[in-house]
């Protein structure tokens, strides 16, 4: 018998004024960093609900719906340094049932304790402000039945750790309570073995080099994240890489982790001055190194079409086995689009007369 997949209820916005409707809900709530620029209030908005249109978002203000200290603001509005900003609406906050979804999934290994999948690109880990289905979880309730979750993640079942939507690679499960609370510690206690490689932009100069400095989400735009290099904010993160190979105008590097933040070797490449390849968020997604022939132009432009995401693949990750106590390690193949795009840098260094 096939299973029949349950759709999520989809709630209507109400077009009422809050003098229609008196009764406004809690959506959002946000109070702005310490360190916050002096912003419109549409594009705060904006920085911290990627998800949620400029449109939406003004309509939301021009119907008083967002409040800055418990007074509704015009769109024009700035806001400063520790304001409360909040959103309501006319209908309460939607709760997401996590539905089990069939969902293809890459599985490297399993035993009746956890799993090891391969994600591909274009899959996100878990539910979130728009996307609360098609993500990884939802596959994996479908594959195994009864997966614990810790408490501090609520609905991201045996999801020890994450790999940001558009980064292929490794991943583990944890499909026991055990299992996952052991796995989270190992990762927690950095006692795990992660290994990335990224192709990145430019020659890089050291042949390996380790990366400290304190990661956080920017001030200027929420969305991405950022480092502090005097460590008034963010996390202490720590990134070591080394070069595997040189194209001239690109680099493939390995990077081994050490902290686990979040977009950790994207933002602490771009720091050194070496974005991946590709990484429309940071700046990757334009010619950062090269010449100004034409030609050149339009071959970076066929290597982005070749990969049309940032150039990163977790491939390596090892572990100790919650239960037996070994020493576990894996390792992926790199996907075909990242090959490919290798396959043309190789090419492009190997032909082109200014590295002969």
């Amino acid at each position: 018998m096939s299973q029949q997949k349950k759709q999520p209820e989809k709630i209507q916005p109400i077009r009422l004024s809050p003098d229609e409707n008196p009764e406004l809900f809690e959506h959002h709530k946000f109070t702005a960093d310490k360190g916050q620029e002096v912003v419109r209030i549409d594009k705060f908005l904006m920085n911290r609900l990627p998800n949620i249109s400029r449109s939406k978002i003004q309509e939301a203000i021009k119907n008083g719906y967002v409040r800055v200290a418990e007074q509704e603001v015009k769109a024009n509005h700035k806001t400063k340094p520790l304001d409360e900003i909040v959103l309501m609406y006319p209908y309460p906050v939607r709760e997401s049932e996590l539905i089990p979804e069939d969902i293809p999934l890459d599985i490297v290994y399993e035993d009746e304790y956890l799993a090891v999948i391969n994600k591909p690109m274009d899959m996100v880990v878990h539910p979130g402000y728009g996307n609360f289905d098609g993500t990884l979880a939802n596959a994996l309730l479908y594959h195994f039945k009864n997966l614990p979750q810790r408490g501090d993640y609520e609905g991201r079942p045996g999801i020890v750790h994450r790999l940001d939507k558009n980064t292929t690679g490794l991943m583990v499960v944890g499909k026991t309570e055990k299992a996952l609370v052991d796995l989270s510690k190992q990762f927690f206690d950095k006692t795990t073995d992660r290994r990335y490689w990224a192709l990145v932009w430019g020659d890089v100069k050291e042949d390996e080099g380790r990366i400290e400095a304190h990661t956080g989400r920017s001030l200027k735009n929420r969305k991405l994240m950022t480092v502090f290099p005097d460590g008034e904010f963010g996390k202490a993160s720590i990134t070591n890489y080394k070069v595997l190979k040189r194209y001239g105008y690109t680099s493939l590097v390995e990077c081994k982790l050490e902290t686990g933040r979040t977009h950790q070797i994207r933002v602490h490449m771009k720091h050194i001055g070496h974005t991946l390849f590709n990484d429309a968020d940071y700046d990757g997604d334009t010619v950062l190194k090269g010449t100004t022939f034409t030609k050149y132009k339009q071959f970076v432009q066929n290597c982005f079409k070749l990969i049309p995401r940032q150039a990163l693949h977790a491939k390596t990750l090892g572990f100790t086995h919650p239960y037996t106590g070994k020493w576990m390690e894996f390792e992926s193949e790199l996907p075909e689009d990242m090959k490919n795009a290798l396959e043309k840098w190789e090419a492009y260094a190997k032909n082109s007369i200014e590295f002969q």
